[in-house]
């Protein structure tokens, strides 16, 4: 019971330290170029994961390089889609919420990708999702914004990413695996950027400050305890907890920002969670 609720606490601390990562993102492309940004914190965080791994792991991981650098760039594709929406939108709450829904999309790729046909629940649970995806994001005219948009391109490609990544992590030690995916996205990132962006000519403080944070609470510290947490508990118990990240990131973002949803919106909100917590729940009830 003490190492469950231990487990508990770790991906609590997860759960907090992701909603965290919203607003330390958004703060620090306030003052600096949003690919840079990108890059210099994946590529601080696959250094101190570097550190972490053993020689041998390493040396089984580049055995394996292509599928591990295919699976890299999936998580650039999806992440740089994330931090040009970070960019632009105007509720980081509301893009918390679409990015959660990556969850539902998994089972229609694992169809695809892994012949691994969608459970009762998925089919289930996929409506009520969309329809809180409508409430959410659709204004009177019908239409949606951009930074909506890239939030629904960012969890499809993450839903492909998380297919394609299972087939082989059994098979590849998780920090070296972790480690090259950071490394990928951080080197993709810095080469858009050196083509495409220009530096400010004075970059402050307090951006360097949330870029370190980023870097290494957000990434390198989310990280370890997301995989200690798990490592102590069910993948069920833990995909569970995990459904916090959206409900804290609003809490966050009305907290440092002040933003406020109507209640259509608070309605898609509670329509999308319910859609997760069923299908994570009858998942859970599956492996008993």
């Amino acid at each position: 019971m003490a190492r469950q609720r231990q487990a508990d606490a770790l991906l609590v601390s997860t759960t907090l330290i992701a909603a965290f990562g919203w607003i330390c993102s958004r703060e620090a492309i306030a003052g600096m170029p949003a690919l840079a940004f990108v890059a210099l914190r994946f590529l601080s965080a696959s250094v101190v994961l570097l550190l972490l791994c053993r020689a041998a792991e390493l040396r089984h991981t580049l055995r394996n390089i292509r599928p591990v650098l295919m699976s890299g760039l999936l998580q650039s594709a999806y992440m740089l889609l994330w931090i040009y929406a970070v960019a632009t939108t105007r509720s980081l709450g509301e893009g918390a919420f679409i990015m959660s829904l990556s969850m539902l999309f998994v089972p229609l790729f694992a169809w695809v990708i892994l012949r691994s046909r969608p459970a009762r629940a998925f089919w289930l649970s996929l409506p009520v999702g969309i329809a809180g995806l409508a409430l959410l994001t659709l204004r009177q005219d019908l239409h949606f914004e951009l930074s909506q948009l890239l939030f629904l391109g960012a969890a499809l490609v993450q839903a492909v990413y998380f297919c394609f990544t299972t087939r082989f992590a059994a098979t590849v030690p998780v920090c070296p695996l972790a480690t090259v995916q950071l490394a990928c996205t951080g080197a993709v990132a810095g080469v858009l950027s050196l083509f495409s962006e220009s530096w400010p000519q004075e970059i402050t403080l307090a951006s360097w400050s949330w870029l370190a944070a980023s870097a290494l609470l957000a990434t390198s510290l989310r990280f370890w305890l997301q995989l200690k947490g798990q490592s102590m508990t069910s993948a069920a118990n833990a995909a569970l907890i995990m459904i916090l990240e959206p409900l804290l990131t609003v809490l966050a973002a009305a907290l440092w920002y002040g933003e406020a949803m109507s209640a259509r919106q608070m309605l898609g909100c509670l329509l999308i969670l319910l859609s997760l917590l069923y299908y994570r729940l009858q998942q859970a009830k599956a492996l008993a």
